[in-house]
């Protein structure tokens, strides 16, 4: 079984005259659960991806936001009596040969007629969308390394607020929920269960989306995200360092209901009121050269600067870095880009993942970020190349390892054991004594546990040795996910461990995986032994009940009762 990976091109969306049009949303849960309205306004800018869907047989064209905090996908349908005017005509369920309604069950809710399941989705700035659930073939084109599959999709009857305005015709929901195009995907064994999005940097478009684990960048940030607590993507954020000082704010004000989301259907980034005060005194104060001038929209009250200049590589010298810090004390840094939105000056606000690769790892229910150059990404992955880091300003934070295409050859799911066969240009005699130092370096190279690897066979041949190394997953898992497993071969076919000299150079022979042994539970290992130590109770229970009662007979023949009066055998008596 070979991995699935799709790539798809993500364009910017495009803006209608000089105004910004505002986006549809993750709804907004209010603590009581009931939906509320958004506190502040929701405008779009350039920073949303769209990517190209195909719906039918024959296939017919959408472009669709792709959003991260939506759990269906949906289209207008030619039916639609109040739907906007959108990019692409409707969609005609009756020119598709492989269209069917998804009938009226227990599990969904009907139309009126009590024939079809429905949908209805509402968001934080109001705009609201409703149709009926269809199922259909749909595709991401030619260029896409998915084949074309069947899923459960919206076909709307209904669309409000800025769903109808927007020039988008719809929205690819890729959260977590049974109508997620995703989790019908990873159901279906397409792919497993990872995306990652990459989105252009300010002014240029572009960018890629991967649908299916890929190998992580060994420098990519990491924080957890907690499916139980939040049906949306959550990261655990504790501080915001504005020019390496952090806010004055309590941490716990990152910490409501849901976390902190991320929401790829977003184009500003939202902080709650005290924490956006500090951060923008924090960066007003360094930046008090600069002009403040007012935004271009007078309904609200945009902070914009001017004298930055327009070149965007030459922001930092002028806005300062800024830090988001995780949980797990690791640090996600963001450039001017990724806090600034460019309309006729700046102004404070924008998406903060600009230029840097977002892997949302389901699986092992994580998010990982990685700074990189998104507008060369897709040509880049098309080609079978690494994609190069985001040009920094600091000489240090250069990476050393890409993204790449995963080796194939490998599981779609949980990989129980690789096999690695390498030659190493060092005589086993002289091999030998370091052999236990080598595991350990290895290991460490792989960046896994010095107990995940193990020496399975070593033989000389001529000046060179051959190993044969087994890597196990970590702990007492019998299995490591498939984007854990395509690191450590990534790695290894791309040389990335380095050997002292003395240890010589490798060279990898060959790889394989097996899939996990199932565990078997304590009773299936001791059966055996059980059925034996129970056969030979019985076996003693009955030969000590045989041996009683052979025993008991010969006593009672021994001393046989004769009556009173009754002539025994004659004794002869011995004389005193």
């Amino acid at each position: 079984m070979v991995l699935v990976k799709m790539l798809m091109e993500i364009d910017p969306l495009p803006m209608r005259g000089s105004k910004m049009m505002t986006v549809g949303k993750r709804p907004h849960i209010a603590e009581d659960g009931h939906r509320r309205p958004a506190r502040g306004p929701t405008r779009q800018g350039r920073a949303q991806g769209v990517l190209h869907m195909y719906i039918g047989t024959p296939p017919q064209e959408f472009a669709l936001i792709v959003d991260s905090g939506s759990t269906v996908t949906y289209v207008p349908c030619a039916s639609c009596e109040q739907c906007g005017n959108h990019q692409d005509p409707r969609f005609q369920p009756d020119l598709s040969s492989t269209y069917s309604p998804v009938k009226c069950n227990v599990d969904c809710n009907c139309d009126s007629d009590k024939s079809q399941c429905t949908y209805e989705r509402q968001y934080a700035e109001m705009s609201s969308s409703s149709g009926v659930l269809g199922e259909d073939i749909v595709s991401f084109g030619t260029e896409s390394e998915l084949k074309p599959q069947r899923a459960v999709f919206g076909c709307e009857n209904s669309e409000t607020g800025d769903l109808f305005s927007q020039h988008a015709d719809g929205i690819m929901g890729l959260g977590r929920g049974q109508l997620s195009i995703m989790d019908q995907l990873v159901d279906k064994g397409v792919i497993s269960d990872s995306f990652s999005m990459c989105y252009g940097g300010m002014d240029i478009g572009g960018g890629a989306m991967v649908l299916g684990a890929m190998p992580a960048p060994r420098d990519m940030v990491y924080t957890h995200s907690n499916a139980v607590r939040s049906p949306y993507y959550n990261i655990e954020l504790k501080e915001i360092h504005v020019a390496g000082k952090p806010l004055r704010v309590d941490p716990r004000i990152f910490d409501g209901k849901h976390g902190t989301v991320l929401d790829s259907g977003t184009t500003y980034a939202y902080l709650p009121e005290q924490a956006f005060v500090a951060f923008k005194d924090a960066v007003t104060s360094k930046v008090h050269p600069l002009k403040k001038i007012r935004g271009p929209d007078p309904n609200y009250k945009d902070i914009c600067f001017a004298g930055a200049g327009r070149n965007v590589s030459q922001l930092s010298e002028v806005f300062p870095k800024v830090d988001m810090v995780f949980g797990n004390g690791q640090k996600l840094s963001l450039s001017p880009e990724n806090y600034l939105f460019r309309l006729t000056q700046c102004s404070l606000s924008g998406i903060v993942v600009r230029n840097t690769l977002v892997t949302y790892d389901r699986h092992n229910e994580k998010i990982g970020f990685w700074k990189t150059n998104c507008s060369e990404l897709w040509e880049r992955l098309q080609s079978g190349g690494a994609p190069s880091p985001a040009p920094s300003s600091d000489p240090g934070s250069q990476a050393d390892l890409s993204p790449a295409p995963a080796p194939s050859g490998l599981p779609e799911y949980d990989v129980g054991l690789i096999a690695v066969y390498m030659s190493i240009n060092v005589t086993y005699p002289n091999l030998k004594p370091h052999l236990h130092e080598l595991a350990e370096l290895l290991a460490k190279e792989l960046e896994i546990d010095s107990s995940q690897v193990r020496l399975m066979n070593v033989t000389g041949q001529g000046n060179s040795t051959l190993i044969r190394w087994d890597i196990f997953p970590a702990g007492s898992s019998n299995s490591m996910s498939n984007a854990t497993a395509m690191g450590i071969i990534y790695r290894l076919t791309q040389h990335h461990v380095q050997l002292p000299e003395h240890l010589g150079s490798y060279q990898l022979l060959e790889w394989n995986v097996q899939q996990p042994v199932s565990r078997r539970s304590w009773l299936q290992e001791h059966v055996v032994s059980i059925l034996v130590g129970v056969l030979l109770v019985v076996f003693l229970s009955l030969s000590a009940f045989l041996g009683l009662y052979l025993w008991r007979k010969k006593f009672r023949g021994q001393a046989a009762y004769r009556p009173v009066g009754s002539v025994g055998p004659e004794q002869e008596l011995q004389p005193l």
